[in-house]
């Protein structure tokens, strides 16, 4: 079979069935309108843990053994993890997952993780290299802050462009078991390339990354000669309010209007009532919204069809410094119940 299709799709062999998710959510997101979907929240930053990078890496391993449990599997089970997180060298994932035990790929495209574990871990089951992989993806709020913008202590003044990065964990076990009685699955997927429009402001993520967006939309259905009506939903990954503005406008000066367009960044948080000004944004905010509300609504039948596109800023405190622009980068993933 030719899976290969058009110039960034693949279209695989058979629906790759997503066997289980799981979601830890940190105490904001648990105020917020998503918070029923998720397996449980925590009641502070710190987790239990000395520092919060520790509390991420404690997030990653409890979701990832939550997800593996609710598939009905041992860890043993598991032939390959796919996960990463925003901090340097995705040592929040590292950390995590160390004490498992099982062959670890460790992924980084920002907060695209979650869209770049999936597409890795459902060509690996389709090329029949694996049959059970984990794909996960992290963030934490306190420890993104650190990393990329000021330490908390400064008590720093957020633009109104600014998102939110999201505190928590999403993981999916995907399987190579068949597909019967009906399952979510992943079907397919167009890897996104780099798009840089000279965006430089850390503080507004969802500018530097809708360009990209836009591209991977756009090629998407190129490649695949869909309309955008084709899915229930498009919902990209953490553009907030700004970025979904901006994917609207550029995609409308290619002739093609998405009415059925989201983004998770808009449903993870109440924009009045929690002032999170633009919206959320970190690797979990993608990845929670889907493993919690996306997943569980799939399964009661809200939507046979979505297209996932987690969107990331390849950014680091280095570059920033240097005054370099920020990349941005955006993988679609095709996410089907199959009868």
């Amino acid at each position: 079979m030719q899976k290969r299709v058009g110039e960034q799709t693949i279209q695989l062999s058979v629906p790759v069935r997503i066997a289980a998710t799981a979601a830890i959510a940190g105490p904001k997101e648990a105020e917020g309108p998503l918070a029923a979907y998720f397996d449980t929240t925590i009641e502070d930053a710190l987790y239990g843990e000395s520092s919060w990078e520790k509390a991420e890496s404690k997030l990653v391993r409890d979701t990832i053994t939550m997800a593996v449990k609710k598939a009905k599997l041992r860890m043993e089970d598991i032939d390959i993890m796919a996960a990463g997180d925003l901090l340097n060298q995705s040592t929040g994932t590292t950390f995590g997952v160390r004490a498992l035990g099982r062959p670890f790929l460790g992924l980084y495209g920002a907060c695209s993780t979650m869209g770049e574990s999936l597409c890795v871990g459902a060509m690996l089951i389709d090329g029949g290299f694996a049959r059970h992989v984990v794909c996960s993806a992290s963030s934490h709020f306190c420890a993104a802050e650190k990393q990329f913008r000021f330490p908390l202590e400064l008590g720093t003044q957020r633009p109104l462009t600014s998102t939110w990065t999201v505190t928590g964990d999403g993981a999916a076990v995907l399987s190579a078991e068949e597909v019967t009685g009906g399952a979510v699955c992943v079907t397919g997927m167009t890897i996104g390339k780099i798009v840089d429009m000279g965006i430089k402001d850390a503080n507004n993520m969802g500018a530097a990354m809708a360009p990209a967006a836009a591209d991977t939309i756009l090629t998407h259905l190129h490649d695949t000669k869909r309309e955008p009506t084709y899915y229930d939903e498009i919902v990209t990954g953490d553009l907030g309010y700004v970025g979904q503005e901006l994917v609207c406008e550029l995609l409308e000066r290619e002739g093609i209007s998405l009415p059925n367009y989201t983004d998770c960044g808009i449903r993870i948080f109440d924009r009045e009532k929690q002032d999170t000004h633009a919206g959320g944004s970190g690797c979990a905010c993608a990845a929670l919204t889907f493993a919690g509300y996306y997943y569980q609504e799939m399964q009661k039948g809200t939507y046979k069809r979505i297209l996932f596109i987690p969107t990331g800023a390849l950014l680091s405190p280095t570059t920033t410094q240097q005054g370099e622009t920020i990349p941005g980068i955006a993988h679609a993933v095709v996410i089907e119940m199959v009868r």
